[in-house]
């Protein structure tokens, strides 16, 4: 009698369900139905990327040359390009040759120096809240992770500190997102500071994602961390095209700093990867180098649906915090469905209002008590999904009773 091979692999084990999955199953039973779903769920852009960027890549393409492997860490354009736009934005000088490397999304990077810089068992501190690739990159490379508040000030600084001196063995490197994926926090450089006092006098690397820094609606853009004197000491920071640009499906990003970090996470990419399609590069230093323009459009759009969301649900008699940054909301569930959990509320939205949301389980436990809601429709459709919420909302009684539903996250992120 053959025996069947094992299925119960080490590293899948530790990955939960992915939670996103059950609200995506029914969003495209109900699209197959004939139904018009209002998907203000996964934060996928639904504009595109600059003329002039595409222009540069359909120029590129035409060209043989470029349709040959590229180089891992990214073509030297590309990092002069991305030194300079941190030189220019943030007035922080980098080395193209050994602070820069070009990723394939910040995802891509942030999971590969995950396995560049982990041993199993090593702790990472990681805010939860948080983007799932945050926890789940260290997760797959055998790391224990210890969850810290997610909101920057006093409490997250004493967490830190508690956490040095109660793990074992002792943190390696503690995660920082802001403008936050999901919660839309901002931060300042006077936290910044203290953080990486924190971390240079505990040996901790930060790990900062960078990935909203241009989606903001106040007159201060976010700060780098890199921008606090010392901070490359023990500093990488990603970010990528994806939102700036409207470029996700691009797949292009890069991480700066620290050049022990990033020859770690060059050399993990030299074995994994050939680099990114080279007339993507190409674009993207047109995208870096050229009118800025349209970056400024692409913060007025989100500002825009941003402010008809927080009206119309308003009307509704959902009171949300206003977003400073990103292009999400971040929304707490009405009290009187709240024993349903953010999956079952983001279940009964999508029933009975026609509108996909994310629910805030899925970047971690701390999150369940909110729903996240992407501004990637126009204004017209936010303000029908308004409506289609607000006669909800209105028309219903609280639940008698909570809902069984799994508390578990996933190990993708609804971007």
């Amino acid at each position: 009698m053959r025996a069947e091979p094992s299925t119960e692999f080490h590293r899948i084990r530790r990955l939960p369900p992915y939670v996103f999955a059950e609200v995506n199953r029914l969003k495209a039973e109900a699209r197959a139905r004939g139904e018009d779903i209002i998907d203000l769920g996964m934060g996928n852009p639904d504009s595109g990327a600059p003329p002039h960027v595409v222009a540069k890549l359909i120029e590129a393409v035409q060209d043989p040359r470029t349709h040959r492997y590229s180089v891992s860490k990214g073509i030297p354009g590309l990092r002069r390009a991305v030194a300079a736009y941190y030189d220019r934005r943030f007035g922080v000088g980098l080395d193209p040759e050994t602070e820069i490397c070009v990723t394939l999304g910040s995802k891509e990077g942030l999971a590969n120096l995950a396995s560049a810089i982990t041993s199993p068992g090593d702790v990472i501190l990681v805010p939860n809240p948080s983007y799932p690739i945050h926890q789940f990159g260290f997760v797959i490379a055998g790391a224990a992770v210890r969850s810290i508040p997610h909101q920057p000030g006093e409490e997250m600084l004493r967490a830190l500190h508690r956490a040095v001196i109660h793990s074992v063995p002792k943190p390696t490197a503690l995660i920082v997102n802001f403008p936050s994926n999901p919660t839309a926090l901002t931060t300042t450089l006077d936290f910044y500071r203290e953080l990486v006092a924190f971390a240079r006098r505990e040996g901790i690397y930060i790990i900062s994602d960078l990935a909203y820094a241009e989606i903001y609606f106040g007159d201060t853009p976010p700060p780098s961390v890199l921008a606090v004197p010392g901070a490359k000491e023990v500093t990488v920071e990603f970010t990528s095209m994806s939102k700036t640009y409207s470029m996700a499906g691009w797949r292009i990003g890069f991480a700066a700093g620290n050049p022990k970090l990033i020859a770690a996470l060059a050399r993990m990419k030299s074995y994994l990867d050939y680099g990114a399609f080279a007339p993507i590069q190409i674009a993207s230093v047109a995208a870096l180098n050229g009118p800025q323009d349209c970056v400024a459009e692409v913060r007025a759009l989100y500002r825009e649906r941003r402010d008809v969301l927080l009206r119309g649900l308003a009307a509704a008699g959902w009171h949300l915090p206003t977003p400073e940054a990103s292009m999400f909301a971040w929304a707490p569930i009405p009290e009187r469905f709240a024993s349903l959990g953010s999956l079952g509320f983001a279940k009964l939205l999508l029933e009975k209002a026609k509108v996909a949301v994310s629910p805030g389980v899925g970047f971690g436990e701390h999150g369940d008590g909110h729903v996240r809601i992407a501004l990637v429709e126009n204004t017209h459709r936010i303000r029908q999904a308004c409506r289609s919420i607000r006669a909800f909302l209105q028309g219903t009684n609280a639940p008698e009773r909570a809902e069984a539903e799994p508390a578990a996250q996933g190990v993708e992120d609804a971007a």
